[in-house]
């Protein structure tokens, strides 16, 4: 299904056109990112598996298209340099591309839970490296992680998605100090529920006759509940971020998300408080103690 945006994207307020390189441009909310940087006056280098048969704007003046498969981290450092030789520099990088498995812990293979984080921990964290490259020496320069609200909160047949994008924003959150020390930004952006191609392209377990009335429930709530939204505002929201002078760390897409992602900090929270006395109980500094051969041992 290709979905149009419905209204006008903002035009961007930098007083020269910025360059950004956003990966999995070639279908869902990468796309959608492409088409709103372009409306706004902005170079693109879109970078996919499947770069060349995408439903993007024709703009070769702007539009730079790059198939590069972000797994391999030899490929993403070489699409950046073509980047920066096609426009002179980057801007900002929107570390996109992702896939989704679907299914309970103990039905996935080997093959598949490295598969999964492949491409949303190590191809990310290939991008996000070649981002610094490309920033460092600048002196500027944003980072856009797209995690998801499954970075937030994990539940039952997202458990090895979210375990992903889980160890993305741990990734993201030390690259942010990291990186600000060099005048860049990190932002991890969390979006909710989108009308894209994710659910129908992703990875599914073989499934377990023992899992059979989890999953008939599971699919229940789903039937009931599973209400998307048009791409075209994740793309706005996106623009307000890069647009930002200060733009946020992290932000949540969505306002079922956004509500769970504060339900789950304030369950956290009250369970932590709630074992407030053992925890502190726990800890009690002391020297290190000395070893059997006089020597000081380390924990």
């Amino acid at each position: 299904m290709t979905i149009r945006p419905t209204t006008a994207y903002p035009a961007a307020p930098a007083a020269r056109p910025r360059t950004w390189l956003i990966t999995g441009a070639s279908r869902g909310l990468g796309r959608e990112f492409v088409r709103a940087a372009l409306s706004s006056g902005d170079n693109v280098v879109a970078v996919s598996r499947s770069i060349g048969s995408a439903d993007l704007p024709r703009d070769p003046g702007r539009l730079l298209r790059l198939p590069a498969d972000v797994t391999d981290r030899t490929a993403v450092f070489a699409t950046s340099d073509r980047a920066r030789d096609r426009f002179g520099g980057i801007d900002i990088v929107v570390d996109n591309a992702g896939t989704m498995a679907y299914g309970f812990v103990e039905e996935f293979t080997e093959e598949q839970a490295r598969a999964q984080f492949e491409t949303n921990f190590f191809g990310a964290m290939w991008v996000s490296q070649a981002a610094m490259a490309a920033f460092r020496g600048r002196g500027r320069g944003h980072l856009v992680q797209i995690s998801s609200i499954g970075g937030v909160l994990s539940g039952p047949g997202t458990g090895l998605y979210s375990a992903s994008k889980f160890a993305l924003e741990g990734l993201s959150e030390a690259l942010a100090v990291e990186a600000a020390h060099f005048g860049v930004d990190v932002t991890i952006v969390e979006p909710g529920g989108y009308w894209t191609d994710l659910y129908s392209t992703m990875t599914v377990s073989t499934p377990r006759s023992d899992y059979d009335s989890l999953r008939a429930e599971l699919e229940k709530q789903s039937a009931s509940t599973s209400i998307d939204s048009h791409p075209a505002l994740a793309a706005r929201a996106l623009l307000a971020v890069v647009d930002a002078d200060r733009p946020p760390r992290r932000i949540v897409l969505g306002n079922a998300v956004l509500d769970a992602a504060v339900a789950a900090a304030r369950e956290k929270i009250d369970t932590w408080l709630e074992w407030e006395s053992v925890s502190r109980a726990a800890e009690d500094p002391v020297p290190a103690p000395e070893s059997v051969s006089g020597e000081r041992s380390a924990i």
